[in-house]
């Protein structure tokens, strides 16, 4: 067995739902097993809950993401509850500004806005929300008109949001790629790197942020958050079987074909062929699988080489059991880690 190496400083365990539709299934038992499953990460002691925006997805329901957060702010009583992210070229500023400052009304110091620059959809979908790519392009200047609107505002400004002024809701960028991290680290913001399904970019983003931040009024410090696939079983079997579920998402997904979450196989050599599967390994290779033992090799492993100040666990566990299983698992891991460390 190889050695395990320490981690050195604790790190807060955060959770992004992607409010799964399983085959059988539908949007409404989706919503209420994120209810649930939030409900166990407040009690198992996770720091956020994040849900995130996809467009003309079968298999994921948290589309309407203010919404679904209020649904979930309004179930919990302490879990910090947010977007992880909204996807700013599909809206307009100022209407994230008024979604956002509702919800910090309704959930005082419990609500974060992540935001991602790309459309999270495809083509066509960003033409029916009337919003197009090379919005992505205007990302830094609707970021920083959004911070405004967070801001006190002056007696004769011309726009204000109403809820939204004066509230300062904690606003994160979200990248999978360096633009982010640069842009992060220039407005002083926290930054969230998707490295459970983008991890090539992981060490240079990371070194990006921390080297070019700036402090600023939101924050002193950089803090960085980083996405890491977690599925945790009894066994290391029973574990790899739950994952064929997120591994064959992405085969489907690379194909061309979207749909509702489907059950674990035995077999997935048989599903996918060689040139797949070494993609969706790529894709999936920030990933701790296994049982409560090598999934804690695993994230210990992860933090030594990668010093986050924050994981952001993520599991497409086909049932919900056995998802509130394996986040109950890692928190486990989590607090003996704490312990060690």
């Amino acid at each position: 067995m190889p050695m395990r190496l320490q981690a050195q400083t604790p790190v807060d365990f955060s959770l992004l739902d992607l409010a799964p539709v399983t085959e059988g299934s539908n949007p409404a038992r989706a919503f209420e097993n994120s209810l649930d499953l939030a409900r166990h990460a407040e009690r198992l002691g996770y720091r956020r809950y994040w849900l995130a925006e996809h467009h003309n997805m079968p298999g994921i329901a948290s589309a309407a993401t203010a919404v679904l957060i209020g649904y979930i702010a309004a179930g919990t009583s302490s879990i910090r509850v947010g977007a992880g992210g909204i996807m700013l070229p599909n809206h307009a500023p100022l209407q994230v500004a008024e979604q956002f400052g509702t919800l910090a009304s309704l959930y005082p110091d419990r609500i974060d806005l992540g935001l991602g620059r790309a459309p999270g959809t495809d083509h066509a979908t960003a033409r029916a929300l009337r919003r197009y790519f090379d919005s992505a392009e205007q990302f830094p200047n609707d970021v920083v008109e959004l911070l405004e609107y967070f801001e006190p505002a002056a007696p004769d400004a011309p726009v204000r949001a109403v809820p939204g002024e004066g509230l300062r809701v904690p606003v994160w960028l979200l990248g999978s790629s360096l633009f982010s991290a640069g842009l992060a680290a220039r407005l002083g913001l926290p930054f969230a790197f998707a490295s459970h399904f983008a991890p090539d970019a992981v060490d240079e983003a990371l070194a990006v942020y921390r080297r070019n931040f700036r402090p600023s009024q939101w924050l002193q410090a950089p803090h960085a958050m980083l996405g890491l696939n977690v599925v945790a079983a009894d066994s290391d079997r029973e574990a790899q079987r739950l994952f064929t579920t997120q591994q064959q998402s992405f085969v489907k997904l690379r194909r061309g074909q979207p749909g509702r979450i489907p059950p674990p196989i035995d077999d997935m050599e048989a599903f996918w062929s060689p040139a797949e599967k070494a993609m969706v390994e790529r894709a999936l290779a920030c990933a701790a699988v296994g049982d409560a033992a090598t999934v804690r090799q695993g994230i210990e492993d992860f933090i030594s080489r990668h010093r986050p100040d924050e994981l952001l666990l993520t599991a497409n566990i086909f049932d919900h059991s056995a998802r509130v299983r394996s986040f109950e698992i890692a928190a486990k891991v989590r607090d003996r880690i704490t312990d060690a460390a």
